[in-house]
């Protein structure tokens, strides 16, 4: 009777259908191309994440996952030779950005994506036009924390907008605040700024961007000695995924420097 039923059981398991072909090679590029961003090879990170929308062109995870790395080859363009170039990457890291976000409302890292692309275009426009964008990078980080509150992205993109919105020169901030209205307007601080990094490094301390960010909003607000305790840590961390890092590393120590000269 044991043997029947062991038999029965055998049966059964060879009955149960496979994951599909597809979906194997999906989820395969899938974790290639995370594997090669972590190696801050970033063009055999976005081949990956194209390899997988070849498949299926609406699948989230990887319209998320290569609208980063797009936005992370442009950062890394410095030459104003081929700024057409990094503003394409741009653009194109938006658009598959707000296609996640039409395949997965309820996503959160597609929601951050739509932030950070927005707020990387909006880098290539004048400072008016760059305001016109800060709704929706507010807007959207906004949507990721609440979707995920743990979401260090997110969290790190609050603090910049609160720290660019401080940064603004008097004409700019005086439009800012007409066209964002009042009410949002008045909410961006130095003080929420620390505090959304701080948040970031809380969840993620072993990233090097928040630590850099929230020594420069620090800097900024006029409290350079707690700037350097992040300073110095971003000197012992190791590069992670950003293919920036290395960069981040220099204007950290080149920061330092410069409070220590003081």
């Amino acid at each position: 009777m044991r043997a029947l039923r062991s038999a029965a059981a055998a049966l059964a398991l060879t009955a149960l259908p496979a994951l599909p072909a597809v979906a194997q090679d999906i989820a395969t590029h899938i974790q290639a191309g995370d594997a090669a961003r972590c190696r801050r090879e970033a063009g055999e990170a976005l081949e990956h994440f194209r390899a997988a929308l070849a498949i299926d062109s609406m699948n989230y995870d990887a319209l998320w996952r290569a609208s980063q790395v797009l936005v992370d080859m442009g950062k890394m363009i410095s030459s104003n030779q081929q700024r057409a170039r990094r503003d394409s990457l741009y653009a194109e890291g938006l658009d598959l950005a707000q296609r996640a976000v039409r395949q997965n409302a309820n996503g959160a890292d597609g929601h951050f994506m739509v932030a950070v692309a927005t707020g990387r275009v909006a880098l290539t426009k004048g400072p008016r036009d760059r305001v016109r964008y800060a709704g929706t990078v507010r807007d959207e980080a906004l949507r990721a924390i609440e979707l995920d509150p743990r979401h260090a992205g997110a969290m790190h993109v609050m603090g910049r907008w609160n720290a660019e919105i401080q940064r603004l020169p008097g004409l700019t901030k005086f439009f800012a605040k007409t066209f964002l209205g009042a009410s949002i307007f008045n909410q961006a601080s130095w003080a929420n700024a620390v505090d959304y990094f701080s948040q970031a490094i809380t969840i993620q301390p072993e990233n090097i961007y928040h630590h850099l960010d929230l020594a420069e909003a620090l800097v900024d607000a006029d409290r350079e000695q707690e700037a350097i305790p992040h300073l110095e840590r971003v000197a012992q961390l190791d590069l992670g995924c950003d293919p920036m890092d290395a960069t981040y590393k220099e204007q950290a120590a080149a920061l330092l420097t410069r409070i220590r000269q003081h």
